[in-house]
C-alpha cells in the first residue's frame, strides 16, 4: 500500500479541527489532529508531518510565533488558517515563512486546491535541520545539487536532484511514477513516460560510481522505492 500524505491540523476548535480530518480523509490524505499545544515542537519533528494546516489563534502559544519556531528547525510546508481577514495578517503570516494564507469560513473546494499547490511546489524541497539531507554515508546537499562521499562529489542535475530529494524524504515508501512525473513536469505539458525513465537511469548510473547501484528499487507497475 502507497503511504498517504500526513497532513498536521494545529486548530483549537474541535468541531473545525475534525471537519479538516474528514476532508482530508475523503481527499486520500492522512490527517493528524495535535490535541495538545504544550510545546509542540517536538511532536511535529516526532510525527514528520508532509504539510501543517496552523490556525494563528491557538492557546498556550501565539500561532504565528510557532510558525517562527517552525521555521528555526524545518522549510516543512505550512499553510495558515485564521478567521481574521486582512492583508496584515497575511502579509505577517507570510513574512513569518507561510507558505500560504486560507480565511474562514474556507472553501473546502479551495483548500484542496491550495494544499495540492504548497505540496507541488514544496514537497521536494523541505527538510528538517537545514539544507544538508543524509542517505546512508551519503550528504546530499540540495542548495548545490550534490551528492558527496568522502572527498568524492557527485553533481546532480535539476531533474536528478528533484528526484533524489523527493525519494529521500519519503525513504522507505513507494513512490509511483504519477507523483514523480507531476512534480518534474507540469501537468499540462504532455511528457513521454520514457523521460521518467532516462531520469531514474542516469541517477542510478550516478550512484553507482559511489557505491549505491541498489539504492533505488523498481516496483514493477507502481514506481520507485529508496531504500
Amino acid at each position: 500500500m502507497i503511504p498517504l500524505i500526513k497532513i498536521m491540523i494545529i486548530e483549537d476548535e474541535e468541531v473545525i479541527a475534525k471537519e479538516l480530518s474528514s476532508l482530508l480523509v475523503e481527499n486520500n490524505y492522512q490527517p493528524i489532529i495535535l490535541e495538545d499545544f504544550e510545546d509542540p515542537i517536538p511532536k511535529i519533528l516526532k510525527l514528520k508531518p508532509d504539510l501543517i494546516l496552523l490556525d494563528i489563534n491557538i492557546p498556550k502559544i501565539d500561532g504565528k510565533y510557532l510558525l517562527q519556531n517552525i521555521r528555526k528547525i524545518s522549510d516543512i510546508p505550512v499553510i495558515m488558517v485564521t478567521s481574521k481577514n486582512s492583508e496584515i495578517e497575511e502579509a505577517l503570516s507570510i513574512s513569518y515563512g507561510a507558505d500560504d494564507y486560507v480565511t474562514k469560513p474556507y472553501n473546502p473546494n479551495i483548500l484542496l486546491l491550495r494544499i495540492g499547490a504548497v505540496l507541488k511546489r514544496t514537497t521536494t524541497n523541505y527538510n528538517i535541520n537545514g539544507n544538508e539531507l543524509t542517505y546512508k554515508e551519503l550528504k546530499f546537499d540540495s542548495q548545490k545539487g550534490i551528492i558527496k562521499k568522502d572527498d568524492i562529489e557527485i553533481e546532480l542535475t535539476k531533474n536528478e536532484m528533484i528526484i533524489f530529494s523527493y525519494l529521500l524524504n519519503r525513504q522507505n515508501k513507494i513512490v509511483t511514477r504519477e507523483e514523480l512525473m507531476t512534480t518534474l513536469w507540469d501537468n499540462s505539458e504532455y511528457i513521454n513516460e520514457n523521460a521518467l525513465t532516462v531520469n531514474i537511469s542516469r541517477l542510478r548510473n550516478k550512484l553507482k560510481e559511489i557505491g549505491y547501484a541498489d539504492a533505488i528499487d523498481t516496483r514493477k507497475g507502481i514506481g520507485y522505492i529508496l531504500s
